[in-house]
C-alpha cells in the first residue's frame, strides 16, 4: 500500500491524499487550494494522478479546501462514487454550486477584461454543469457505518466535531494476505464546542494521516473569546460604530449565531445593552448552511439536544437577519445605525465581505473580528498582520478600524487537542504523517509530540510518496470501554458489545417519542451480548435516522423557504488574480 500526498502537503489547503494497493486507487478529499495568487494558481496545475483512475473519494467534510476540487476531477474523468456522511452530502451541494458560480464569474470578470485588452479568453475551474454532474456521485453514509468500498478496503465515518457531518476516517486494507488499518483524521474539532460533538478517539491504527493547522499554537478558552467578543460588540455600537465579522459559511457562523442568541434571548447584563443592536448574516451560503444545521439534529451535542426539544432552536432569535439579494447587501452599508455584520468568506479573499470592507476599514469607530483561520496570501491574513493599506474594487481603502483576532472560536483543535487526540493511540502507529499546516506548525508539533510522547512524526513536505510496507500489529479492534478477546481482523468495527454500550443505545432509544416504543422492543430484542458487530451497527444507524426525524419534529421553529441560487456577484466583487507562471513539481519517493 502507498500513500501519496497530492495536496495539503505544505499548507493548509487543497487537502488530497491517495492510498495505493496492488488493485486499487481512491482519495481522501479533493479540495481547493485558497490564498494568494501563488497558491490559487494550483488548482490549474495537473493532478498528480490520472482521474480516470481513480475507484472513489472518501471526503472527510463539506469545507471547499477538501471538496473544492472534485467538480474538476469529475471534468477530467473521474465517474467512481463519492462517500461522505449525509450532513456533509446535504452541505455538498450548497458548496459546490455557489463555488462552480465563483469560477463562472470571475472568468467573465476576466474575460471582459481580455476581450478588451485582446488577450486570450480563460474558461472557469469549473462550471455549475461539472457541480450538477459531481453531486449525482454522492453516496452518503452515517456515522459509525461500516462498509466496503472494494474487496480490499472497508472504511467507518466517526465524528469529527470539526464542522456539520466533519469525519475522522477509518480505512482497513487486506493486501497480499496481510491487514493494515490507516486513519486519516480529517480536520479535527475542539473539545467542549457548542453545537457539535466532540471528535471520537480512536485506539489503533497503523498509519495516521493528521492535520496540524495550530500544531504550534494554544487557542484562548472558547468562554474567553466569547467575552471578548460580546465586550467588542457593546464598546464599538455604543461609540457609533459597526462590528464587521468575516466568517466561514458553514460552522463558525453557526457558532456565532449560537452565542449571540444566548445573549438575546437570556437575562444578562447584555441583553439590555444589545437590544436595539440588530445582527446581519450576509450570505446566502450561510442562509442555507444554517437550514442544514436546523435539519440534523442528530449530530447535535446534548446542550443543543435540549434547545431542540423544549421547542427551541438557539440558531434563530429576533435581531438576527439573513439577506439574500445584492440590493439587501447594500442597504445594510446604508444604514448609519451600529449594528453586527456577519458575512463570507471568512478569509476576506471573495464575495460580499470585501464590501463590507471597503465600508468599514477606514472608520476608526468600527472593529473587524476575525473568528476563524486566515491562510498565508489571504487579505485576512494582511489585516492581522497589521497592514495599513489595502486595495479593494481599484480603490486604496486605508485600515482604520481596529482589528482583533479571537482564535478561541477557531474550528480546529489547537496544538494541545491535538497531542491529546494522537495520544489516544493506546500504542505507537507504525508512521504519523502531518499534513495541513504550514511547515513550521508541521515541525513544532512533531517536535512536541517526540518530547513528550517519544514518537516520531513524518513532516510531509509537498508531493510525495511513501509505501507502507510494516506487517500489521492489529489483530483485532480494541474494544472502547474494557477489554475484548482478539477477533479476525476482517472484523473492522468497534466492539459495541460492552453491558455500558447497549444501555446506552437502549436508553438513547427510550428517549424518543411513544411512537417508537416498537422499535424499542424490536431493537432491544436484536441487541444481544453475543450480536455481531455489523448488526449492532446497524442498529444504531436506525438511531441515528430515528433520532434526526425526532429531534427535527422536536422544533416549533418555522423554516423559511430554501432561496433561490444566488444572484450574480456584485459588479467588481471578484478582484482580478495574477497566474504566476507554474513551477514543475518534483516527486519524492
Amino acid at each position: 500500500m502507498k500513500i501519496t500526498f497530492c495536496g495539503a502537503a505544505s499548507g493548509v489547503t487543497g487537502s488530497c491524499h491517495m492510498i495505493t494497493t496492488d488493485q486499487h486507487k481512491i482519495l481522501f478529499d479533493c479540495g481547493q487550494f485558497q490564498g494568494g495568487a501563488e497558491e490559487e494558481a494550483r488548482n490549474r496545475e495537473p493532478f498528480p494522478f490520472n482521474p480516470a483512475e481513480i475507484e472513489c473519494v472518501v471526503l472527510s467534510h463539506a469545507h471547499i479546501d477538501h471538496c473544492g476540487r472534485l467538480p474538476l476531477l469529475v471534468k477530467q474523468g473521474f465517474k467512481g462514487e463519492i462517500y461522505c456522511t449525509d450532513a456533509t452530502a446535504e452541505l455538498l451541494d450548497v458548496m459546490l454550486k455557489d463555488s462552480a458560480h465563483i469560477h463562472e464569474q470571475e472568468a467573465e470578470w476576466k474575460n471582459r477584461k481580455a476581450e478588451r485588452a485582446g488577450h486570450a479568453l480563460v474558461e472557469p475551474l469549473y462550471t455549475a454543469d461539472d457541480a450538477l454532474d459531481t453531486l449525482k456521485l454522492v453516496r452518503p453514509v452515517l456515522y459509525d457505518t461500516l462498509f466496503s468500498l472494494n474487496e480490499q478496503m472497508k472504511i467507518v465515518f466517526n465524528d469529527a466535531g470539526h464542522i456539520l457531518g466533519s469525519a475522522i476516517i477509518e480505512l482497513w486494507v487486506e493486501e497480499n494476505g496481510k491487514s493494515k488499518k490507516l486513519v486519516f483524521s480529517g480536520d479535527l474539532g475542539m473539545m467542549n464546542r457548542p453545537i457539535l460533538k466532540d471528535p471520537v478517539t480512536i485506539h489503533k491504527a497503523d498509519y495516521v494521516i493528521m492535520e496540524t493547522t495550530y500544531g504550534n499554537r494554544l487557542h484562548e478558552a472558547n468562554a474567553t473569546s466569547i467575552q471578548k467578543l460580546l465586550d467588542i460588540v457593546v464598546e464599538t455600537t455604543k461609540r457609533g460604530g459597526n462590528v464587521v465579522i468575516p466568517s466561514f459559511a458553514v460552522g463558525r457562523t453557526q457558532e456565532l449565531i449560537f452565542e449571540l442568541n444566548r445573549i438575546y434571548d437570556g437575562d444578562g447584563p447584555y441583553k439590555s445593552q444589545l437590544k436595539d443592536v440588530h445582527v446581519y448574516v450576509d450570505s446566502p451560503m450561510a442562509l442555507q448552511a444554517t437550514e442544514i444545521f436546523k435539519n440534523n439534529a442528530q449530530t447535535y451535542d446534548d446542550e443543543m439536544r435540549e434547545f431542540i426539544m423544549r421547542g427551541d432552536h438557539p440558531l434563530d432569535f429576533p435581531n438576527l437577519h439573513f439577506t439574500r439579494t445584492s440590493d439587501e447587501s447594500r442597504m445594510i452599508n446604508v444604514d448609519t445605525k451600529p449594528k453586527v455584520i456577519i458575512s463570507a468568506s471568512g478569509m476576506c479573499d471573495a464575495g460580499r465581505i470585501r464590501h463590507h470592507l471597503k465600508h468599514n476599514l477606514y472608520n476608526p469607530l468600527n472593529s473587524i473580528v476575525f473568528v476563524g483561520y486566515q491562510a498565508e496570501g489571504t487579505l485576512g491574513r494582511s489585516l492581522i498582520e497589521g497592514i495599513q493599506e489595502v486595495k479593494l474594487f481599484g480603490e486604496e481603502i486605508a485600515v482604520k478600524a481596529q482589528i482583533h483576532n479571537l482564535e478561541g472560536f477557531s474550528g480546529h483543535a489547537d496544538r494541545d487537542a491535538l497531542y491529546n487526540w494522537i495520544t489516544g493511540f493506546t500504542q505507537q502507529p507504525h508512521d504519523i504523517f502531518l499534513v495541513h499546516g504550514e511547515m513550521d506548525a508541521k515541525r513544532d508539533f512533531a517536535a512536541y509530540v517526540k518530547e513528550h510522547k517519544g514518537w516520531d512524526c513524518v513532516v510531509v513536505d509537498g508531493i510525495s510518496e511513501y509505501e507502507l510496507t510494516e506487517e500489521t500489529r492489529l489483530s483485532g479492534r480494541q474494544q472502547r470501554t474494557e477489554p475484548a478477546p482478539e477477533k479476525p481482523a476482517e472484523t473492522a468495527v468497534e466492539e459495541f458489545t460492552s453491558p455500558k454500550q447497549i444501555d446506552d443505545l437502549k436508553a438513547r432509544l427510550k428517549e424518543m417519542h411513544e411512537t417508537l416504543d416498537k422499535v424499542l422492543s424490536n431493537t432491544g430484542d436484536a441487541v444481544g451480548s453475543d450480536a455481531s458487530p455489523e448488526k449492532l451497527a446497524e442498529i444504531k444507524n436506525l438511531v441515528a435516522s430515528l433520532e434526526k426525524d425526532v429531534l427535527n419534529l422536536g422544533s416549533t421553529i418555522t423554516k423559511e423557504d430554501r432561496p433561490e441560487d444566488e444572484e450574480l456577484p456584485l459588479e467588481g466583487e471578484l478582484p482580478p488574480k495574477e497566474i504566476p507562471e507554474k513551477d514543475d513539481k518534483k516527486k519524492k519517493k
